[in-house]
């Protein structure tokens, strides 16, 4: 093999943004932040300090990035709905406050209370719709998180989880969608809740909501969408497994997994975040690239069994 490279590998704790353009909807943000963070009790962090709630936790890490971080104002409260949050918001004057980076978070106790999917998707378009007015109409200072999977936790297991996973889903699916149309930002957590039960740690005292270092692991998902940094990674995380390329041929092979790992799915995406192609890594280990544009650089995501991703920058 000729011109043969080893990858950086860049590990991502979630499936961040599926095959939609992964920089095409990221934020800007500012130099300096007024945070705004909309939801219910995700957002407000039941069950845990208030300095492990996932916006306090955002504002940390993006202040260890060198952001000054102005403001983080919560609006949010347990057991919320998108019509709760809806009235909460309508009653204050936030579009002249001037945030400059909005979260959007809600949705789990419209689906908890069994209210139609319709109405859901009506409120949150207009929840969005507010987020963008409060970032003074900027759709890139906004991003929306995807709701986690309570079925992922003992609480959930004490219920039905498979019909509350596959309700998740036709919530999640709806929001990304609106979000999407919208040209606005989307982060999937919910592959990270879904280890609750593998992982105990990942859930709170209460047996039902996040733990600190759960929303520590969402916003190590966050920060390469709100920064377009892929190397925005957990540090204490071990990548997993090593690639290498043949430019001339276009031909990789996968160093590292064990038996019973494979197969995969993997993605090919230029910088622009643009899906160039997609395929399956079988038990050989090897898969040619037809498009591997020559001299670029791209991106390869590798989609692990358990859900999570990594990534690797050629």
């Amino acid at each position: 093999m000729n011109d043969l490279r080893y990858l950086l590998v860049v590990w991502c704790l979630a499936t961040l943004l599926i095959q939609a353009p992964i920089f095409a909807q990221t934020v800007q943000l500012q130099p300096t932040l007024r945070i705004l963070a909309l939801g219910d009790s995700y957002t407000i962090g039941e069950s845990v300090s208030p300095n492990q709630r996932w916006p306090i936790q955002l504002g940390d890490s993006l202040k260890n990035r060198g952001f000054v971080v102005d403001t983080t104002a919560i609006i949010a409260t347990t057991g919320w709905t998108t019509g709760n949050l809806l009235a909460a918001i309508s009653a204050q004057q936030l579009a002249t406050m001037d945030f400059n980076l909005v979260g959007l978070l809600i949705g789990v106790n419209n689906q908890y209370q069994n209210r139609p999917l319709a109405e859901y998707q009506v409120q949150f378009a207009q929840l969005l719709d507010s987020a963008i007015a409060y970032a003074g109409g900027q759709v890139d200072q906004v991003f929306v998180v995807s709701i986690p999977d309570w079925a992922y936790t003992p609480f959930g297991q004490a219920s039905i989880p498979g019909p509350i996973s596959q309700a998740i889903d036709q919530f999640n699916a709806t929001n990304k969608s609106i979000t999407e149309a919208r040209g606005v930002a989307y982060i999937d957590i919910t592959p990270i809740s879904r280890n609750g039960i593998s992982e105990p740690v990942l859930v709170a005292g209460d047996g039902l909501h996040p733990s600190g270092e759960q929303y520590r692991r969402w916003v190590q998902a966050m920060l390469p969408v709100l920064t377009g940094d892929l190397t925005s990674i957990d540090p204490e995380l071990k990548m997993p497994w090593s690639v290498n390329v043949d430019q001339e041929t276009g031909r990789f092979r996968l160093f590292g997994p064990e038996k019973g790992e494979l197969p995969v799915r993997w993605e090919m995406l230029d910088m622009t975040g643009r899906l160039l192609e997609t395929g399956v890594i079988q038990s050989d280990h090897s898969w040619k690239a037809e498009r591997l544009p020559a001299h670029q650089m791209v991106l390869l995501k590798i989609f692990l069994r358990n859900g999570q991703c990594f990534w690797l920058r050629v």
